[in-house]
């Protein structure tokens, strides 16, 4: 394991393309100068000794010494002993309804962009806890197994859209049924499960999965999406034109919540049912009751020692400074007699 104990100082990094670009200027204002003593050519007979390379050679080796040492001010260290840590929390399977009807914008701005926002931030309120994402429509499937990694959770989370499930339907039994599969096997009491949806044309057993579930120790919260009025499910053309989904008869659908079945599933998995609004989601009092729950251990590897590596990055510095300090901008003398590919050419007459 690697890591930086002063990563602060990385930011030093930035001046490196800087000093190459004054490095630039600097060259070019030398050419100028010299061309106001007369011609490029004839200053250059003059002086017969000064390389154009060597510079070059200089600046790039001080620029390596330079990062070198910016790197070891930053102290870079190498795990070298693995920990058992044991920690306490809980698994939570969040499930999100990633159907057309989430698009409805009776919840500015829509329904998904309003739940992906506060799982977004229910995430940052995660503290040694685990964490899986289940996206469903018609079908479901895994965003992301159980784990600990909350960036990974808000990278994933971010990419969300109705377009990574095909077939269209609001299948809660079958988010329920994956969910349960996707909690660590074990009789803890320390899992829960929440489905953000709007509840509409559900398909499957539901409620009875619910059940099996809180039979199973897995309490199962549901958030409804939506308001009771309804909104209709906006579409956009390829010129991004706003239109309306229509059905077989060219009516606007209106997609309504169904509060009825979140309810029934809520109750049946031992959970809460919330409805969300365009002032809260709900997930702040959800938050409130996982911390109530009973936490399980969890045990992780962590590395629990560190050694400094930063005495390597010094040593390599000095030695490119010491090879750049004997490079002078001239040309070596002896070097320039040597002509390797100069051979003598005999005229016959």
């Amino acid at each position: 394991m690697f890591q930086f104990a002063h990563i602060g100082f990385l930011y030093g990094l930035i001046a490196l393309p800087l000093l190459g670009v004054v490095f630039l200027i600097a060259l070019q204002l030398k050419k100028r100068h010299l061309k106001s003593f007369g011609d490029t050519e004839l200053v250059s007979g003059l002086t017969p000794e000064a390389s154009s390379v060597r510079p070059w050679i200089k600046f790039i080796l001080a620029e390596t010494a330079l990062m070198l040492v910016i790197i070891a001010m930053a102290g870079p260290q190498f795990g070298t002993k693995l920990k058992e840590v044991k920690r306490e929390g809980v698994e939570l399977v969040i499930a999100l309804d990633v159907s057309n009807s989430m698009l409805s914008e009776d919840i500015a701005p829509n329904r998904l962009e309003n739940a992906k926002r506060a799982i977004s931030k229910l995430v940052d309120r995660l503290h040694n806890d685990k964490i899986a994402l289940i996206v469903f429509a018609g079908d479901a499937f895994v965003q992301l197994p159980m784990t600990t990694d909350y960036a990974a959770a808000k990278m994933f989370l971010s990419t969300i859209n109705p377009n990574l499930v095909s077939n269209q339907g609001t299948a809660i039994g079958e988010a329920i049924e994956l969910g349960m599969k996707s909690f660590t096997p074990g009789d803890e009491k320390n899992k829960a499960m929440i489905i953000i949806t709007d509840g509409e044309n559900h398909e499957g057993n539901a409620v009875e999965l619910a059940s099996q579930a809180n039979d199973a120790g897995i309490i199962i919260h549901t958030i409804g999406m939506g308001l009771s009025k309804g909104s209709p499910i906006p579409v956009y053309n390829n010129a991004g034109q706003k239109d309306f989904r229509t059905d077989a008869q060219g009516n606007v659908i209106i997609s309504k919540l169904d509060e009825e079945t979140l309810k029934k599933v809520a109750a049946a998995g031992g959970g809460d049912y919330i409805r969300a609004n365009n002032t809260k989601m709900g997930l702040n009092a959800l938050f409130d009751k996982l911390n109530s729950m009973d936490k399980a251990e969890m045990e992780s590897k962590v590395y629990s020692e560190y050694e400094e590596q930063y005495q390597f990055f010094v040593g390599f510095a000095l030695l490119i400074l010491f090879v750049e300090f004997f490079i002078l901008f001239k040309k070596n003398r002896w070097l320039s007699k040597m002509n390797l590919f100069k051979t003598n050419i005999l005229e016959i007459k």
